[in-house]
């Protein structure tokens, strides 16, 4: 068996969306709560000494548009800042196909993907004959993906599977059939990244999902998941919340409020 490698790991702000409230962000809230909750959209990046790996692509200035959110920089500029091109990354981890972690894989020619063969199964079948489903999902996107498919472009996986040494994926389902969470092991221990599994910590931390729910089930054992496969709760990086910048350092001072360090110690 391959010896697993440490790896640096980076979380990349590129968009965000101000105009939430916390009864946008829970399933089960008080649906007078009117008070702000924004949410913000990442990028996630693993890099070693001979080797990068990005974890899902964002969405662009079109997705932007038509979904009214607030994007602050392309993937390929938001790459550019910790000196990534993304024309040469080989492998682009998919957390699920919703068009926010998807919508920018065209900016990654060389890349390979790697996804649950089940979140093909979900995106391409009945399920998306209804609005209530295929809402957060882009015709444009899973197509081309499609297209990966055929030309040798995708590795799907079945439940867990090693991306690379030190770099697992696993498959949780909940928030869509398919979502996978990542595990990177670092000098810090082995960092979850929950992308969708929990969008913000109080998800998790309160057993309150956001409401885009496949499965109710599969999103509530999802956070005891997250905590089987982190060293500590401290571990475990959400998908969209905004404190993640806060707890955790910028490489440098001029990236503060972009991009933060996921493997080296939070903020105390």
């Amino acid at each position: 068996m391959t010896n697993p490698k440490i790896w640096e790991l980076y979380a990349v702000k590129y968009a965000t969306s101000i105009n939430r409230i916390r009864n946008d962000n829970f399933l089960n809230t008080d649906p007078h709560d009117s008070t702000p909750m924004p949410l913000d959209y990442y990028i996630w990046v693993a890099t070693s000494e001979d080797q990068t790996i990005v974890i899902d692509t964002g969405f662009d200035e079109s997705e932007a548009s038509a979904r009214g959110r607030n994007i602050q920089r392309s993937i390929t500029e938001s790459l550019s800042l910790i000196q990534i091109d993304a024309k040469k990354v080989e492998n682009v981890i998919v957390t699920h196909l919703h068009y926010d972690h998807i919508g920018g894989h065209a900016e990654f020619p060389s890349a390979k993907f790697h996804l649950q063969e089940s979140e093909m199964h979900f995106a391409t079948g009945p399920h998306m004959c209804t609005d209530v489903m295929n809402h957060s999902f882009s015709i444009e996107h899973i197509t081309s993906m499609v297209k990966n498919v055929f030309e040798g472009r995708v590795t799907f996986y079945d439940g867990v599977g090693q991306v690379a040494p030190g770099i697992t994926v696993h498959h949780v389902g909940g928030h869509t059939m398919g979502l996978q969470f990542v595990r990177v092991l670092t000098k810090r221990g082995y960092v979850v990244l929950a992308s969708d599994t929990s969008h913000f910590y109080e998800n998790m931390n309160q057993a309150n999902p956001f409401p885009i729910i496949f499965n109710l089930d599969d999103t509530i054992r999802g956070y005891e998941r997250l905590r089987e496969k982190a060293e500590t709760k401290n571990h475990i990086i959400p998908g969209h919340d905004p404190i993640v910048l806060d707890i955790y350092p910028a490489p440098n001072e001029r990236l503060s409020g972009i991009v933060a360090k996921l493997d080296i110690q939070p903020n105390s």
